[in-house]
């Protein structure tokens, strides 16, 4: 070997020892199964809108840790966890009133109803589940540790469609739902926000540097989805009455403790006007 060659050689294995060391030093990428890998996670499933992906990788990470990450995934979890329940009640919803709408063509249509409703169903239960974990957090602001969903909060044209009793290809089936779920997100980030009724206002909340949301205002929300949620067990809908029992049960006591306030007297009047219309008979 030439000196050029052998000064080559030497330099190139001086810089792979260097590389070699460097690499060992840095820091380490977090080991799967850790909480830091399962927040790593969700925020990747979050950002691609695969929202049942992050939904499962923040229950996985709030069974492991209660002290590091919980105060930023238990909010997260609860608002993926109502999206994802909303955009199901939504879809069956549409179905439903197809099926009441094409008697003819009822079939096709009642089973992506009763697809949606057993979907929404688990989510639901799991929700009113995490949301009694919020009491374990004694946070006077609640964080927004995630960006706000992309998508549209406009109303899914192909589930107007099928509410009037029209079947649509498989194709649009799927797309609408997968619309349904984005726009449900939306919506969901917004009620967290404080700002139910504005989607650009809480995109700009929500995507803002450490955001927050208070304690107060985001446990209402949360109150208001239970509501929400225990009405798809209505006798007009899936007529289980001991679960829309149980969720204006624990809608109610969300709201123990809580400041009086005009949408909290609205909400109390509600809870108990459904519970004396569960005691008659239709």
């Amino acid at each position: 070997m030439s000196p050029t060659a052998r000064r080559w050689a030497v330099s190139i294995a001086a810089l792979s020892v260097l590389l070699v060391l460097y690499s060992c030093s840095g820091p380490s990428a977090p080991q799967p199964g850790t909480p830091a890998f399962l927040w790593n996670a969700a925020k990747e499933s979050w950002a691609a809108g695969e929202y049942a992906d992050t939904a499962d990788r923040l229950d996985d990470l709030l069974a492991k840790d209660e002290g590091e990450y919980a105060p930023r995934a238990l909010p997260w979890a609860l608002v993926a966890t109502s999206g994802l329940a909303d955009g199901y009640m939504e879809a069956a919803d549409a179905y439903q009133k197809g099926v009441k709408a094409n008697k003819g063509g009822a079939e096709a249509l009642r089973r992506e109803m009763v697809r949606y409703h057993d979907a929404a169903t688990r989510l639901i239960l799991r929700f009113a589940d995490k949301f009694e974990s919020l009491n374990k957090l004694k946070l006077e602001a609640v964080p927004l540790a995630f960006p706000f969903p992309k998508g549209s909060a406009a109303e899914v044209p192909t589930l107007a469609t099928i509410s009037t009793g029209r079947m649509p290809p498989a194709a649009l089936v799927e797309s609408a739902l997968r619309m349904e779920l984005d726009r449900a997100m939306i919506l969901a980030a917004a009620r967290a926000a404080g700002c139910p009724d504005d989607a650009a206002k809480a995109a700009a909340l929500v995507g803002a540097a450490n955001a927050t949301a208070p304690r107060d205002a985001f446990q209402l929300a949360m109150a208001r989805e239970l509501f929400t949620m225990a009405e798809m067990f209505s006798r007009d809908k899936l007529n289980d009455l001991e679960k829309r029992a149980i969720l204006c049960d624990r809608a109610e006591k969300a709201l123990q403790g809580l400041p009086e306030s005009d949408g909290s007297r609205e909400l109390t009047d509600r809870i108990t006007a459904a519970k004396k219309g569960m005691g008659k008979k239709s």
